[in-house]
């Protein structure tokens, strides 16, 4: 059974623009850097790589979510970071959450997950 994704490999055209705008996203790094072919950052349990590819054209491929406690202290702190995200919105799935796009086209979502109560009436 599988348990949870590990971690997410990301194709980056410049690693040094990539890799701060990750670590604005609140990630460090754990291996490589701004100089590295491969970086490997963390926030928490998820993991992120980023792979430089000579090349890459940087186009939509799907989309990155990552849990937080509180999509709207998130969305606070990437504005005051100088970053542009979507609002945030509530969806009818129980998430309350926000879209930004890295410097290389990638999606990334950050979404909480809303206390859902159940009527058994």
């Amino acid at each position: 059974m599988i348990e949870h994704i590990s971690a997410v490999t990301l194709a980056v055209k410049n690693m040094a623009r990539s890799v701060e705008f990750y670590e604005t996203l609140g990630f460090e790094v754990v291996y490589g850097g701004d100089r590295s072919a491969f970086t490997t950052l963390r926030s928490g349990g998820a993991f992120v790589n980023l792979a430089a590819t000579p090349g890459y054209k940087g186009r939509w491929w799907g989309r990155v979510i990552f849990r937080v406690d509180d999509a709207d202290a998130q969305f606070v702190r990437l504005i005051k970071a100088g970053l542009k995200p979507e609002a945030p919105r509530e969806a009818s799935w129980g998430e309350r959450f926000f879209h930004i796009t890295d410097p290389d086209g990638h999606e990334i979502s950050f979404a909480e997950l809303l206390r859902v109560t159940v009527s058994t009436t």
